[in-house]
């Protein structure tokens, strides 16, 4: 047999190719979430509780606030100088209204507040004149031998006395005399009354106006320009005939505030004169009380 005839040797078959191993693809990248905004949180349902570990919800100016203030807390410090400073505005709100009630003297000029003094001093002499004349009464009663004739001058003297005062009898003596011109008729009956009230206060032992005679029981009424006395009707210009002494009556009148200056404010011409001789005639009826009786009967 030839060598061309052997039986060729197979070739080894080729072993199959592995696929090569492939790196996996990168994921997709997440979008980053947006940042909460300032107070904003989970919204969570009104009436329902925060879930435990949750973050408490920041609170804002005025909630911190609101919590700094109330409950109020305070310390015995505090609550002893809130008293001292309530004590003190108290005595400061009381001295204001000390010095508003003087400022009507504050201002006065000192003229003025001579003639005040002075009107003081002369009431304050009148008061002791009283006084020492009723003891020399007492004493002349307790030494005279004929105690019962003494008593029963003294008694004459004070009949008079209260005549003059009840406005029963005539009398006349040194006064001043007062006329208020109320062309307009813007004088009310009140003005005249402080105006009695004002001369009784300086000495005035009689007084009458126009035809009527004033006497404690002295009334007034009406309206401004229509004013009543003893529910007699009066025109102005109202005449004032007052008997006292003239040097504490004129002064009464003119001091700041008095009487004068309250006319003259409602338009009412004043003036003021004295005089040696003033004579009060008008008479009032005298009337028995119908229950008042003398202690001594």
């Amino acid at each position: 047999m030839s060598t061309d005839d052997t039986p060729e040797k197979p070739e080894p078959a080729e072993e199959p190719k592995k696929p090569e191993a492939q790196a996996p693809e990168p994921a997709p990248e997440a979008a980053p979430e947006p940042a909460p905004e300032p107070g904003s949180g989970p919204r969570q349902e009104p009436g329902a509780e925060p879930e435990a570990g949750a973050p408490a919800e920041p609170l804002t100016g005025r909630q911190r606030l609101a919590k700094g203030l109330w409950p109020p807390r305070f310390t015995r410090a505090q609550l002893t100088v809130a008293l001292l400073l309530c004590v003190l505005g108290l005595g400061l709100a009381i001295q204001v209204r000390t010095t508003s009630d003087n400022s009507a003297l504050r201002g006065a000029r000192q003229e003025d507040l001579v003639r005040i003094l002075d009107e003081l001093d002369s009431r304050t002499k009148r008061l002791e004149d009283e006084k020492r004349k009723l003891e020399s009464q007492k004493a002349e009663l307790e030494s005279s031998s004929n105690q019962a004739a003494e008593a029963r001058k003294q008694t004459e003297q004070k009949e008079d006395q209260l005549g003059v005062l009840a406005g029963t009898v005539a009398a006349e003596g040194p006064g001043i005399e007062l006329t208020v011109s109320d062309a307009k008729g813007a004088v009310e009956p009140d003005k005249l009354l402080d105006t009695i009230q004002e001369l009784r206060a300086a000495g005035a032992e009689a007084i009458q106006i126009n035809n009527v005679r004033v006497a404690a029981n002295t009334y007034f009424s009406g309206s401004a320009g229509k004013v009543e006395i003893d529910g007699k009707k009066v025109s102005q210009p109202y005449k004032f005939k007052v008997i006292g002494k003239p040097q504490d009556l004129e002064p009464a009148l003119n001091i700041p505030g008095g009487v004068v200056q309250t006319l003259e404010k409602e338009q009412a011409g004043v003036s003021v004169s004295r005089s040696e001789k003033i004579v009060v005639d008008a008479l009032r009826p005298a009337k028995r009380p119908d229950y008042a009786r003398s202690s001594s009967q």
